[in-house]
């Protein structure tokens, strides 16, 4: 870690709704499989809240915070489209 001041540290918490606790749960299981490239200058904890994903980033710098916040949203579209084309919903159309 840098000789930064905790105070200049910057966050962000996101919250992503889905369709259930269970799909959240999922996406959960996805996406903290990958650790942050820079993980010395951005913090990241994910959890669910029922049908809820709740990621909260802590980043040196602002830069960082949007970098990182649209890599997890990236992986959050994939994650959602993921489950709309292979679910339990699209098992069920079939």
């Amino acid at each position: 870690m840098s000789n930064s001041n905790v105070n200049d540290w910057h966050t962000v918490a996101i919250r992503v709704p889905f369709a259930s606790a269970h799909h959240a749960s999922i996406a959960k299981q996805v996406i903290e499989v990958d650790r942050e490239l820079q993980f010395d200058t951005v913090k990241r904890t994910i959890e669910t809240e029922n049908e809820v994903l709740v990621a909260t980033f802590t980043t040196l710098t602002v830069r960082l915070a949007r970098l990182t916040v649209n890599g997890f949203l990236d992986n959050v579209d994939l994650v959602v489209r993921t489950i709309g084309e292979f679910g339990e919903d699209a098992a069920r159309k079939s």
